[in-house]
């Protein structure tokens, strides 16, 4: 399989950062660059990567962070985000009041993702689907084999609602319709912790029985 999928725990809160790319072609993205911008970046210089986007699955500071010094480095490559959560990146007040101390800011993004837009790389699109709940303007990004599903769902968890702008019940909503109904052998990649399958969730998951 020519598509590699690398994951980075970064940050205060070990957020999962993924580097996918072509091994064939060396053309990569990076999924929820949360800090640690150094190591992203290193990864990317020492295998010869060209990066074509930087998708944010929502906007919390814990997934933003690097945003702004991978932009630096690469002005070209577009930042994307939902457009429900555009204003997180930018709007320090509100991203402040969810992670107090955390002042991390974003430049703007470039492309405002909508449900069953595609994002990737050559080789790979990802479809997204709008999973909000976690923020208004969640996504997860969904390939064949697996799924990035940010704060939505976890290894025997779900992301939390009690933050500004969450809400539990579109969370459980979004999960139920747009991720439990997909094939169980999905392997699924969230935004902390461990990695699962669909049928796993759908099966052990104490949120979501």
């Amino acid at each position: 399989m020519s598509i590699k999928i690398k994951k980075f725990e970064v940050g205060p809160v070990v957020t999962n950062c993924y580097i996918v790319y072509n091994d064939n072609t060396s053309e990569s993205m990076i999924i929820d660059p949360g800090a640690e911008p150094g190591l992203l970046l290193e990864f990317i210089s020492k295998n010869g990567l060209k990066l074509n986007c930087i998708v944010n699955t929502h906007g919390h500071p814990d997934h933003i962070g690097a945003n702004r010094e991978i932009k630096k480095l690469y002005p070209d490559v577009p930042i994307c985000v939902h457009r429900d959560d555009a204003m997180l990146l930018t709007e320090k007040q509100v991203m402040l009041s969810v992670f107090f101390g955390m002042k991390y800011g974003s430049p703007p993004a470039d492309r405002l993702l909508e449900e069953g837009d595609e994002v990737g790389i050559p080789g790979l699109k990802l479809k997204v689907l709008h999973t909000p709940g976690h923020t208004p303007g969640g996504i997860s990004l969904l390939d064949g084999g697996f799924i990035f599903t940010g704060d939505t769902l976890f290894y025997d968890s779900i992301g939390r609602s009690d933050l500004p702008g969450g809400n539990s019940e579109e969370l459980i909503d979004s999960i139920k319709k747009k991720i439990l109904t997909l094939d169980g052998e999905l392997t699924v990649y969230p935004g902390h912790g461990l990695q699962t399958t669909v049928g796993r969730e759908l099966a052990e998951n104490p949120f979501l029985r």
